[in-house]
């Protein structure tokens, strides 16, 4: 084989400053476009993102050329961007430093897939996955 075949899937979960709402209805499509947009240009395939107005979850299969922390940040960082320079919220959009990463099996791409395109039920339901919802809120130095 000449070129290095992989299956890496990556489920990525990061949240706002302070956990604070500044996803809103007006914000959301755009913001994710602009993570599907930078995800595509790092060779990543996008299987499902979903973002609440407090958090983000992404299900990735990541290239091998790609390193998690690179990649979340290059995502984290452009969408920040579109939101702090192109639709100039108020107050100032901004990710917290963290993030949860979770490997995936190929079997298990489809539950996640699943429970992130449900969230929305997931969090007025109270069904979640705990340790999938972690994000850095909880990190030491945050």
């Amino acid at each position: 084989m000449r070129a290095p075949y992989t299956e890496l899937y990556v489920h990525l979960v990061w949240s706002t400053w302070d956990r604070l709402p500044l996803i809103t209805p007006a914000t959301k499509p755009r913001l994710t476009a602009t993570i599907v947009a930078k995800c595509q240009e790092l060779d990543a395939d996008v299987i499902a993102v979903e973002l609440m107005p407090e958090h983000a979850h992404l299900l990735i299969r990541l290239p091998p050329s790609v390193a998690v922390a690179g990649l979340v940040k290059e995502v984290k960082g452009a969408s920040s961007h579109l939101v702090n320079k192109v639709l100039g919220p108020d107050p100032v959009f901004k990710w917290q430093g963290g993030y949860g990463a979770f490997t995936v099996a190929k079997e298990g791409v489809p539950a996640v897939k699943a429970y992130i395109a449900n969230q929305l039920r997931h969090h007025s339901g109270g069904k979640l996955i705990d340790e999938w919802e972690v994000t850095s809120a909880t990190s030491p130095g945050d």
